[in-house]
């Protein structure tokens, strides 16, 4: 067992004998490519302040366990909140049969690691509830305060304690203790019987001590109430195509989105990926060097072993332009005789794992941004986005800006609103010109959907120029 905590096994706890257990895996896996018994053990909190009150205080606690076996390119998954033997029992005896018929030979299970990202914290403890409470009281009166043109003040604390184990086919038990948390702030600001929003948030794997600064807080209100403000004189955004200069961190979605899931094992095995067959091709601008990384500490999208047990890892996807692998789970990486890269991915215990990013990000070069703006005389600075929609298998997307302000004569003039980037990740990452040597990550509050899953992820870049974007607008 990886020593990742001292407390007691889920499987013990549930009064379950971790030998009599590991027998019925084995039996289970006999013959099969590969397979795990997933447990989880979960608490989580959030509670809403709006309008200026308590809008909502949640709590919820969940445990169970998913058995999966693998034969080939199918795999058997039971699940169930139940953790007991004749519960597992009965989960194997259905899982199995996904090798009717079927002689394999068992997987190499995963490299072991005395890495730890992350405490063991509960943010779930500290503090405590009443806390938590005029936590928020106090935020909301701050942002009121702030400001005679806020009219409205959301903001919420959640947080999650989540500990999982994974029983191998040897008998081995991985086990990690995953915190999470995140605070966030929405301010609504009105004049002349206009109304706009700004947001800003913040957190990681950590406990809330880090996010609960006043300091900390009371930035994260000026960014929200600063958003809302700039909207507040925006002008319709004119349409057609134009270079953009994106901003650093947070915009790092529009890459995650278009370029990311692309990049993820399980579409390019299937050859449904604009990017399928293409490793050592030129697919980006040179200079355009895209990473997925796991291992760093504390951060939003980080695990210390992923949902199959395997380590994470820096995971160079596109060196130079030069397309260089995938992000694979250990099914993909079998299956296309690759090494797995620590993406195996699930929601929880109900899911199987998927290949699936952490923390993505394009590392920087040498140009300011400053630089990259003098250098446009018709464009669009994009500071902010918003959410978007992208087809994996061509990589087009459709993205909306949160903040963004034109650009006129080298030149960032009037804010605007309405602003929608259009275009194609494969083709954007070849318009790109310019490198900003602005990096950053977001501030943690990333949240990927894939195949019904939602889990929790970083992105990053620096400030970088695209030419010739397709610009959605209002105004022509």
């Amino acid at each position: 067992m990886n020593a990742l905590s001292p407390t007691p096994s889920i499987l013990e706890g549930s009064g379950c004998d971790v030998g009599r257990v590991s027998k019925m895996l084995e039996e289970a896996l006999q013959g099969a490519d590969d397979g795990e018994l997933f447990l989880e053990r979960s608490e989580s909190e959030m509670l809403v302040f709006d309008d200026g009150r308590l809008k909502a205080a949640n709590y919820d606690a969940t445990e169970g366990f998913g058995l999966r076996v693998v034969a080939g390119e199918t795999a058997g998954y039971a699940h169930a909140s139940e953790i007991s033997e004749a519960a597992i029992g009965r989960a194997a005896g259905s899982a199995v049969l996904a090798k009717r018929g079927y002689s394999g030979v068992a997987a190499e299970g995963p490299r072991g690691t005395n890495t730890r990202l992350y405490g063991d914290e509960d943010p779930l403890a500290s503090p405590a509830f009443g806390g938590k409470v005029e936590l928020l009281q106090e935020i909301d009166a701050f942002a009121r305060a702030r400001d005679p043109r806020v009219v409205q003040v959301s903001a919420s604390i959640a947080g999650e304690r989540r500990v999982v184990e994974i029983l191998r086919a040897d008998g081995r038990l991985l086990r990690d203790v995953r915190p999470l948390v995140r605070v966030n702030v929405s301010i609504t600001v009105e004049k002349d019987g206009r109304r706009e929003t700004g947001s800003s948030g913040a957190g990681g794997r950590a406990s809330f001590e880090a996010w609960i600064r006043p300091s900390h807080w009371q930035d994260q209100i000026d960014e929200a109430l600063r958003q809302a403000l700039v909207n507040l004189d925006a002008i319709a955004c004119p349409a057609g195509e134009m270079d953009v200069v994106l901003g650093p961190g947070w915009n790092g979605v529009l890459l995650h989105e278009a370029i990311g899931h692309g990049l993820e094992g399980d579409f390019n095995r299937k050859g449904t990926s604009a990017f399928s067959g293409r490793i050592g091709e030129r697919v980006a601008a040179k200079g355009v060097t895209v990473i997925d990384d796991g291992s760093l500490p504390g951060r939003r999208g980080s695990l210390t072993i992923d949902d199959e047990g395997t380590p994470t890892e820096r995971t160079v996807l596109i060196e130079d332009g030069i397309l260089k692998g995938y992000m694979h789970d250990r099914m993909s990486a079998r299956l296309m005789g690759m090494e797995a890269t620590g993406n195996g991915r699930r929601q929880s215990y109900a899911h199987m794992p998927l290949p699936r990013m952490t923390n993505t990000a394009m590392l920087g070069g040498n140009v300011p941004r400053e630089e990259m703006i003098a250098s446009t005389q018709r464009g669009l600075y994009c500071a902010n986005f918003g959410g978007g929609q992208v087809d994996i298998t061509n990589g087009k997307f459709v993205f909306q800006c949160t903040e963004a302000y034109l650009i006129e004569d080298g030149k960032v003039t009037a804010p605007v609103k309405g602003a929608t980037l259009i275009g194609d990740g494969p083709s954007a990452l070849t318009r790109v010109t310019m490198i900003g040597d602005d990096f950053d990550f977001d501030p943690g509050i990333g949240v990927c959907g894939k195949s019904g899953q939602g889990v929790p992820v970083g992105v990053g870049q620096p400030s970088m120029k695209i030419g010739g974007l397709t610009m959605g607008g209002t105004s022509l």
